[in-house]
């Protein structure tokens, strides 16, 4: 059964799952706050938590469909609107991203250029993931490919039923995102890999250490090849 389609490009709350930010981020929140439906959730920096800070976001969300979107990108203006028309039940929907390149983010958030400006002078990345067309591609499979915690949704009671994140993985660039996508492929949820809506815009920066990758590798094989469909470390701890 389909969603009933939806024209707002607003959703009905935003949780902002804060890794440790700073003051100037959170008055810059407040603000918003005063004319967004915004849940500000913070904890302390202790390094790579993200995992749990988003399982926390998974508690206190009172809507039945979630979006999911990273700090670092910008999201089409359609985003919202193009993930819920696409939300269908027995499925999680999974976005694709563009990027900026690390020398122009500076022109974008600074200097007010346009993402426009960016495509016509051949300053983004993936090209055809930068466009929404007038209708979506949309491929429904399980593959592992194309696994980004940037930009994704999928019904509250799937995620529940999963157990949430898990919170063992304690680095980013594997297994943070993909390991709840394999969890719901266990379950039987499949994926709607949509190309030409809920685009979004990846802006580059630094990468952070990926000593942990191995360890990383091995835990995702593992949910991948038992089946499980709940982590231990999630949502609610087993």
């Amino acid at each position: 059964m389909k969603h009933v389609s939806f024209n707002t490009t607003l959703p009905d709350e935003i949780i902002i799952a804060d890794d440790g930010s700073t003051k100037e981020s959170f008055w810059a929140i407040e603000k918003w706050r005063k004319k967004l439906p915004i849940k500000h959730l913070w904890h302390e920096d202790k390094g790579f938590r993200k995992c749990r800070v988003l399982n926390e976001c998974l508690r206190r969300v009172d809507s039945d469909y979630i979006t999911f979107l990273d700090g670092d990108c910008l999201p089409h203006k359609h985003f919202i609107k193009d993930h819920i028309n696409l939300a269908e039940t027995g499925y999680f929907v999974q976005g694709r991203r563009c990027f900026i390149d690390e020398n122009d983010v500076k022109s974008v958030i600074h200097d007010k250029k346009s993402i426009n400006q960016l495509i016509l002078t051949g300053k983004i990345s993936g090209y055809f993931k930068s466009l929404r067309f007038p209708r979506p591609i949309v491929i429904r499979n399980m593959a592992q490919r194309g696994l980004i915690g940037c930009n994704w949704s999928a019904w509250k009671h799937d995620l529940i039923e999963v157990n949430g994140f898990d919170e063992d993985y304690e680095g980013w660039g594997i297994g943070e995102d993909s390991d709840i996508c394999s969890r719901l492929y266990n379950l039987g949820i499949i994926r709607k890999f949509v190309y030409g809506r809920s685009v979004v815009y990846h802006m580059n920066h630094p990468e952070s250490c990926k000593s942990h990758l191995e360890i990383s590798k091995q835990r995702l094989h593992y949910t991948i090849y038992s089946g499980k469909t709940k982590c231990m470390n999630g949502l609610s701890k087993l």
